[in-house]
């Protein structure tokens, strides 16, 4: 019985498979060595404890690592297919394996990384759908009350998201002394706890002094009602507008991704954008219309903090007219 995204009803074993602790070992590397997020480990540990508990329920006979053949490793995929999970969801599963066995080998709990034999499974070529430089400029200017419930807050908060091309999280993640106002730039901590610093642009700026002057009122109001002081009590950037949990221990009144993408989707819908649009279609956007004006493909890159530039070509659309356009204009051939 494999536990599932599709499969939420299932329960897991009341005894650990054999192989839990090797998968436990490793998120703790991943953890300690990598900075890996939350929202890494709980997704590998998912992926490779639904792998360890089909081996030992189906192989009963493997009790190591080093028992693992590709067969295993391609017959639980094809299940998770039979299951109803998407090619999108099993490639997933497939790179938490390969990732595991990677580590594996390299600690010599197995000679062979057999999960590199296995293909994964081809996926369609999905772009996703980008607003054009005018429908975003429409949404960025018209923050107002019938669309936003903080307006300065959430105007400031599409000005990162697509003036700078940030991550959701990378978003909700920045404090007040990560704006270096000098160097006109923001300090933000990527995936891996990797930090760049991403130019602060003059729309973004006003965006952000606007909303950090309400944003100081309220929360002078809040620590005077309850704890009769003043202060801003909190490091994060962006709060709730109710400042939930402010003056508990660890509690910021930190904005969630949860409620930045419900903000995003109300903006752009009652703006007239599509109903699937959501913080990262703004991080497209971003990557996009810097192509279109004619950056580099490797300042984008810098810029998204991209460790590979294939993944940045994957974020950027050219239509054909544009591509043309390029090849006219710069190739010696063309002319």
């Amino acid at each position: 019985m494999i536990i599932s995204d599709a499969e939420q009803d299932l329960t897991v074993p009341t005894t650990p498979p054999p192989l839990a602790g090797l998968v436990d070992e490793y998120l703790r590397m991943l953890q300690n060595e990598r900075g890996s997020s939350e929202h890494t480990l709980r997704a590998y540990r998912r992926e490779l404890m639904d792998f360890a508990v089909y081996l030992a329920e189906r192989h009963a006979a493997i009790v190591s690592a080093d028992q693992i053949e590709h067969l295993h490793i391609r017959t639980y995929l094809g299940l998770l297919l039979e299951r109803g999970l998407s090619k999108a969801s099993t490639a997933r599963a497939l790179a938490a394996i390969r990732s595991w066995f990677k580590w594996l080998a390299r600690t010599a709990h197995v000679q062979q990384n057999v999960a590199s034999l296995v293909a994964t499974p081809r996926l369609p070529k999905h772009l996703p759908r980008v607003p054009s430089i005018e429908q975003m400029n429409r949404v960025m200017d018209t923050v107002d009350d019938d669309a936003a419930s903080w307006p300065s807050r959430d105007k400031a908060i599409l000005e990162l998201l697509y003036g700078c091309g940030i991550r959701n999280a990378e978003l909700t993640g920045l404090n007040l002394n990560d704006i270096h106002w000098a160097n006109e730039a923001i300090l933000v901590r990527g995936k891996g706890q990797k930090q760049r610093l991403v130019p602060l642009g003059d729309a973004a700026a006003q965006a952000l002094r606007a909303y950090l002057g309400e944003r100081a009122a309220r929360l002078n109001a809040k620590s005077e009602a309850k704890f009769g002081t003043k202060g801003p009590a909190t490091p994060a950037l962006f709060v709730s507008l109710q400042l939930r949990g402010l003056g508990k221990p660890g509690g910021e009144a930190r904005l969630t991704t949860r409620s930045v993408g419900r903000i995003v989707k109300r903006l752009a819908i009652l703006r007239g954008l599509s109903a699937d649009v959501h913080p990262h279609t703004l991080r497209h956007a971003f990557g996009t219309h810097l192509l279109e004006e004619g950056a580099d493909l490797r300042a984008i890159q810098e810029l998204l903090g991209h460790e590979r530039l294939s993944t940045t070509q994957r974020y950027t659309q050219l239509t054909t007219s544009q591509l043309e356009a390029v090849y006219d204009r710069t190739h010696p051939r063309a002319r």
